[in-house]
């Protein structure tokens, strides 16, 4: 099955796998509606490929995926409210398409990720990070919660740490990340690509 291409993502093919990366790396791999929309098509698309038999998501650059682009987000904040309705099940149906994706799914933390990016990693099947990668629910620094991903994340790291950190929008580490069940795994930065290769 050929490939088509997308404008904030490059898919790379490789004897059965395929590796997601998120193409945003002067925003941080931020979400806009344009991430959104090529993610979930790239995502059914492989997912619709019987050749694949994997697939691993990251992202360009230092960061795995800050969330939602706060410009997209400021955008938001001056639409109606079927609009931001709207925006918000195309995020769910990101999330619900790679949470479900049929292949099993890697998610290959290269850096620190915040909200919605969090959820990205919660989604996925494995989850493995580099040592130095940060994670945070920032979204109360808003004024919002953490809706669209919650029940991703909630199944991820449990109900009682979501209340402390969905509430605190505290900054923590990977090692926390690994012992809170968010990821099953921390390597140092170098070694990420082996371990992933190892698991895969």
């Amino acid at each position: 099955m050929s490939s088509p291409s997308w404008q904030t993502l490059s898919l790379e093919h490789a004897g059965g796998i395929v590796t997601v990366q998120m193409q945003r790396p002067e925003v941080h791999n931020a979400f806009d509606a344009q991430l959104i929309a090529d993610l979930t098509q790239a995502l059914d698309h492989v997912d619709r490929d019987p050749a694949v038999r994997a697939v691993v998501l990251t992202g360009a650059g230092s960061t795995f995926s800050a969330g939602a682009d706060l410009n997209w987000m400021l955008g938001m904040a001056r639409a109606t409210e079927l609009e931001n309705r709207k925006d918000s099940l195309r995020l769910a149906k990101l999330m619900n398409t790679l949470n479900f994706l049929s292949k099993p799914t890697i998610a290959k933390v290269n850096g620190s990720s915040y909200g919605g990016g969090v959820g990205l990693v919660a989604c996925c099947d494995i989850a493995i990070g580099a040592e130095g990668a940060k994670f945070c629910l920032s979204e109360v620094k808003l004024g919002l919660v953490p809706a669209v991903i919650s029940p991703y994340v909630i199944a991820a790291i449990g109900e009682r740490q979501a209340r402390r950190y969905f509430l605190s929008a505290e900054v923590f580490s990977a090692d926390e990340a690994k012992r809170i069940g968010l990821l099953h795994d921390c390597v140092p930065g170098p070694e990420l690509d082996a371990e992933v290769d190892r698991v895969l």
